[in-house]
């Protein structure tokens, strides 16, 4: 890599290139101004990052030394944290008084989207991800079942088509309901001064039950192009079209229904990204710069036909009082830095790498900026805002670093004061038992907070080393401290004011293809007064978005807010580690099952993160069940199998062969990739083997049990072998 210089800092070309050729152009920001402010901001906070991760590391021996002496009683542990600064006083109810907030992420309530930002086509289809097709969704996966002739393989099948239309048609029943009748006996939709008339076969015609979700409409009165309606704020749209290949059978002319879907969309950074150096940051930063400006554009082949994405603009409807709106055809974005625990050398402070979170805030917010100074249909935000969501942040003082590294970006690119707007990650276990202090450091602009269950699950793992053997991975979904997390996270949102300024949001459904169990199960996140839910594709956004239809958040949010959980109880819930209970033992081969699994997820997600650059992959389980994998799921998996070794469950031994074996089977589920690179063929010489027998066998030393060093430096080491 060569470098060039500006005062201090070494940049690498790759991203010198960038920022001189592409992002400052069409701003008035100077690159010299700009790289010269930032050696002053690496030189304020460099040394500030690293207190935090002596810090973070501080903390965790002396946990380590308490439970060696005393164990795990929770309500000893609360007062050895106190004792120790890991847990801090409640701030109480600081209100969050976040201004300029879209109203997307303030006061709607819809699915998210998470993609790789190194990927322009993925980019583009979870920003386009506004607008889904409720036919093509419940078409293509297995919410309708394929009895009794009613497949999805080959052609289009009418018997399985009629079944996807009569369960739409229910749905606008249960959700739009008319005056009378249904809307089965549909045949022609017409917009009258009253409002939506629907004329029905047996002749007569209704309104709907509740006229005020008539929204609007394209085309003429007599004959709509389109019908718009709503309910809890989102959308639906009848697109009408005579002439269209299931329009012209449809005794209404209804050729499609289109669902307001992903109101939101996280472009990402961090775990579902691959990037190591500045050429692969410098291809996600693009990307982003891309989608600011509008200009993003991804050429493909699919079904060998030549494809091209770019993203939607805006459409113009009439509403029900005759006069034009805009409908937003694209989610509002918000971008995912990376973590304070990575350094990265495509900057260099006197020859030290730097801390990668400054280098990702400052250019997303300067990207940004394109957007917030356009005035063409492809607008992020409509309030002028930026919004960066920031992961892994242990505790308040850590949110307020980030909230001081927002201010002086600012300062560089010329914003107003919290332009920038936060997204907080409660994923690690110091923010989640403080998360109220974590709010109040940011309460002028917080906009966002999530629960991780996954990543929050690997931190519990690892900060509770010393505490015991783990149960199996699979019931640590049924432990306390896991409920009470996820209870706690809303409860504390609420009662810091929220909602009209902030999103409350949970975890990702990780079964891709099982759409029908999604739709049983995921509406426990609206009902649980989350205000979004992360999904794996645009097609699930579409389906989660029919259970923000069936709730309505900002009620259920209210219920909640009378009888909140007690603060100090869940504390000690949380506080309670998901240990193999003193009367319980598990039988070898329940040990080597847990063992085979892991090791499986393990490798089928480190061979493509290693080995072909790929951060997120639908990895098939020893089951052969598609899981969505990222470095939050692997660092479960690695830092379980840690845990089982150190507790002497696992020998060595037995995980070394575990996982040569494991890597024939990987091998044989990747047969049909041809950039596959096999492992199995030549295990001592192959980079990702090693880098999964690394993330296991020292996962118990990697600070707070994150894979991200080790990925990346066995990455680095093979894409310099070619």
């Amino acid at each position: 890599m060569t470098y060039e210089t500006h005062g201090m800092l070494e940049v690498a070309s790759p991203l010198d290139d960038f920022v001189r050729n592409q992002l400052a152009p069409g701003t008035n920001v100077g690159v010299g101004d700009f790289w010269s402010s930032l050696e002053q901001i690496v030189e304020r906070f460099m040394p500030r990052v690293r207190a935090s991760l002596d810090e973070r590391d501080d903390l965790q021996a002396r946990i380590d030394s308490w439970h060696l002496d005393r164990g795990s009683e929770p309500e000893e542990a609360t007062d050895f944290l106190r004792s120790i600064g890991y847990l801090v006083e409640d701030p109480g109810p600081v209100p969050v008084t976040t201004s300029g907030v879209d109203p997307e992420i303030a006061s709607l309530a819809g699915p998210q989207l998470v993609v790789p930002l190194d990927n322009a086509r993925y980019a583009l289809n979870a920003a386009n991800a506004r607008w889904g097709s409720l036919y093509d969704a419940f078409y293509g996966t297995d919410v309708i079942d394929e009895a009794e002739g009613a497949g999805r393989s080959g052609p289009y099948n009418p018997v399985r088509g009629q079944r996807v239309i009569a369960r739409v048609r229910a749905l606008l029943d249960d959700h739009v309901p008319l005056s009378s009748g249904s809307h089965v006996d549909a045949v022609a939709y017409t917009v009258t001064a009253n409002g939506l008339r629907v004329e029905l076969t047996d002749g007569t015609s209704a309104e709907l039950l509740v006229p005020e979700q008539f929204a609007g409409y394209t085309g003429v009165t007599s004959a709509p192009e389109t019908v718009l309606l709503r309910k809890h704020g989102l959308h639906i749209e009848l697109v009408i079209d005579r002439d269209h290949a299931i329009g012209r059978d449809d005794p209404a002319g209804v050729a499609d229904v289109m669902m307001e879907s992903a109101l939101t969309a996280i472009m990402d950074l961090e775990d579902s990204v691959a990037a190591v150096d500045a050429e692969d940051k410098t291809l996600a930063y693009a990307n982003w710069l891309g989608l600011m400006q509008g200009t993003l554009i991804a050429s493909f082949t699919k079904g060998g036909q030549a494809m091209t994405r770019s993203l939607n603009a805006d459409s113009t409807v009439i509403d029900r009082l005759g006069s034009p709106i805009s409908v937003r055809r694209r989610s509002v974005m918000l971008i995912r830095s990376v973590g304070l625990h990575m350094e990265t050398d495509m900057v260099c402070l006197n020859g030290q790498p730097i801390p990668e979170t400054i280098v990702d805030v400052a250019v997303a917010a300067w990207g940004a900026l394109h957007n917030l100074t356009g005035t063409d249909s492809h607008r992020n935000s409509q309030t002028g805002s930026v919004y960066i969501v920031m992961p892994k942040l242990h505790g308040p003082r850590e949110t307020a670093l980030i909230r001081e590294l927002f201010t002086e970006v600012e300062g560089i690119l010329g914003l107003s004061p919290n332009t920038l707007k936060m997204g907080i990650m409660d994923e690690e276990r110091r923010t989640s038992l403080n998360l109220a202090a974590c709010i109040a450091e940011a309460s002028e602009r917080v906009v966002f907070i999530n629960t991780g269950f996954l990543d929050r699950t690997g931190d519990d793992i690892h900060t509770n080393m010393e505490a015991g053997a783990m149960v199996p991975k699979a019931e640590i979904k049924a432990s306390g401290w896991l409920n009470a997390y996820e209870e706690a996270n809303v409860a504390v949102g609420l009662a810091m004011g929220l909602p009209g300024h902030a999103q409350i949001g949970k975890g990702m459904w990780a079964r891709p293809d099982d759409m029908a169990a999604m739709l049983d199960e995921k509406i426990g996140h609206p009902q649980a007064g989350a205000t979004t839910a992360w999904v794996p594709s645009p097609t699930a956004a579409t389906l989660h978005a029919l259970h923000y239809l069936e709730t309505d958040v900002a009620a259920r949010q209210t219920e909640i807010a009378i009888s909140p959980p007690d603060r100090a109880e869940a504390v000690q819930a949380m506080l309670a580690p998901a240990v193999l209970p003193s009367d319980r033992e598990l039988s070898p081969a329940e040990i080597q099952r847990d063992l085979d699994n892991n090791a499986q997820g393990i490798l089928g997600y480190v061979t493509r993160w290693v080995g072909q650059g790929v951060g997120c992959s639908k990895v098939p389980d020893i089951d052969n069940v598609a899981l969505m994998e990222d470095r939050a799921t692997l660092r479960i998996s690695s830092q379980h199998i840690a845990n089982w070794l150190h507790h002497g469950l696992l020998s060595e031994e037995q995980v070394v062969e575990t996982m040569k074996r494991m890597a024939s089977v990987v091998d044989s589920q990747n047969a049909d990739d041809p950039a596959y690179e096999y492992m199995s063929s030549d295990l001592a010489t192959s980079i990702p083997f090693s880098a999964a027998l690394a993330l296991v066998l020292e996962g118990r030393d990697q600070p707070n049990g994150y894979t991200e060093p080790i990925l990346t430096a066995h990455r680095r080491r093979q894409k310099a072998a070619g």
